[in-house]
């Protein structure tokens, strides 16, 4: 195995890594208006008036239940590529299906970054569509799934120049 395609490897299971990571913790949105609320695609939580904190699963509106699909399928993506790269050792030809399935896990992610701001109309929240009212802000599962994003781009410009024919 090359170093570009451990590098893309590594890249790969970072970027995984970091969407498992944003789904699991309940702090896509968060305000502290009133309290700690934190919302989150799997469980969100509130803590009023310095109560005893509660967490709960969400109902989720269908912009960020797809969302939740987008990255979750984009999960299973990447960790096929991570798959594919290793078996690359035994048959190169593997690389080329790792490259497509990093692809498609970018495109599922970056689907995933223009629907979810649409979710911003939930009541809790009482924002617009990409609109955020000030009194809330994108919490740290937010900044750690665009991070996955980012450096599943990076990833897949590695991918792309493996595989690319040298002269």
């Amino acid at each position: 195995m090359d170093k570009l395609t451990l590098i893309s490897g590594g890249l790969f299971i970072s970027a995984d890594i970091f969407a498992v990571l944003s789904i699991l913790l309940p702090n896509w949105i968060v305000s502290e208006v009133g309290g700690d609320t934190r919302l989150g695609l799997l469980q969100s939580c509130l803590t009023l008036y310095g109560r005893k904190q509660h967490c709960f699963v969400p109902d989720l509106q269908p912009e960020w239940a797809l969302t939740l699909f987008l990255i979750i399928f984009g999960c299973l993506c990447l960790t096929a590529t991570v798959i594919l790269l290793l078996l690359s050792n035994w048959n190169p030809s593997f690389i080329t299906y790792a490259r497509w399935t990093g692809f498609l896990a970018m495109i599922l992610f970056c689907f995933a970054a223009v629907i979810f701001p649409m979710g911003f109309t939930e009541q809790s929240i009482g924002g617009e569509p990409y609109q955020l009212p000030s009194s809330h802000q994108v919490g740290i599962s937010y900044i750690f799934f665009v991070l996955s994003l980012w450096i599943t781009v990076v990833s897949e410009l590695f991918a792309g120049k493996v595989c690319m024919p040298h002269f």
